[in-house]
């Protein structure tokens, strides 16, 4: 497994559509909300991405035929948009890649749809603690497994469920590029990490304990395997001497 390792150059191409990333969820945050469909949210991003002379890599990746995934409630990854109108107590995670330039970059974030239950947000707020538990392990000279032990400490300490097929994966040209990064592991093992990776860390959790999943017939979506909701966080960093850096802020 050969990793890529990104020149301070690199990293600023794949910043800059971290940077297009981070401002496309914090406009959607503004946007969606019960009465609101995935479909017109879909539709817009696609508009603001062309806006910024950038491109939406998961069109077409794999047949995939739409801009972003968006997944609700029990559906914890892939899902397709649809026009069904989001109500009051809906969570949906909108992932999106982001393609400027040929450089990648890549987030995910979950979003309360109105005033949502108190186990529903208790889901959302450790799968995003955790996300950043993970961050926190990516320096130099610590290894794959510090990752995904910090963040699999975060499940076990809520009693969540890991969804541990789907995992974290470097990126840059490519939208999946080495080092797999799981989301549970043993501390001190693993690949040792380097300056010049660059990542994404995307813990994705289910109330269900067990983090079991099942795929939808249309071979793409993925959803808990006992119905319970699922919450999914990511970010796209770099590995630096200095420490992790997000670029999808």
């Amino acid at each position: 497994m050969k990793v890529s390792l990104k020149s301070k150059e690199d990293i600023a191409g794949i910043r800059a559509a971290g940077s297009i990333l981070g401002d496309c969820h914090k406009e959607i945050a503004k946007r969606i909300g019960p009465g609101i469909s995935t479909l017109e949210i879909d539709n817009w991003v696609e508009k603001f991405l062309a806006q910024r002379d950038a491109t939406p890599e998961q069109k077409g990746y794999r047949g995939y035929p739409y801009a972003t995934c968006a997944s609700v409630n029990e559906v914890v990854c892939h899902g397709f948009p649809t026009d069904q109108k989001l109500k009051h107590g809906d969570i949906v995670t909108i992932d999106i890649v982001v393609n400027k330039n040929g450089w990648l970059a890549d987030s995910g974030w979950s979003y309360r749809i109105g005033e949502v239950s108190s186990e529903a947000d208790r889901i959302l707020k450790v799968t995003e603690r955790a996300l950043y538990a993970g961050i926190a392990e990516a320096m130099p000279g610590k290894k794959i497994g510090d990752i995904g032990f910090a963040i699999g400490k975060v499940a076990k300490e809520a009693k969540v469920g890991v969804v541990k097929p789907l995992i974290g994966h470097g990126i840059g040209r490519n939208m999946h590029e080495p080092p797999d990064v799981p989301n549970f592991g043993r501390a001190r093992t693993g690949m040792v990490l380097q300056a010049g990776m660059v990542i994404t860390i995307e813990p994705i959790f289910t109330i269900g304990d067990t983090g079991a999943i099942l795929w939808d017939d249309d071979g793409w979506g993925i959803r808990s395997a006992d119905g319970s909701l699922g919450a999914h966080y990511e970010h796209t960093l770099a590995i630096t001497e200095d420490g992790p850096i997000i670029l999808t802020t």
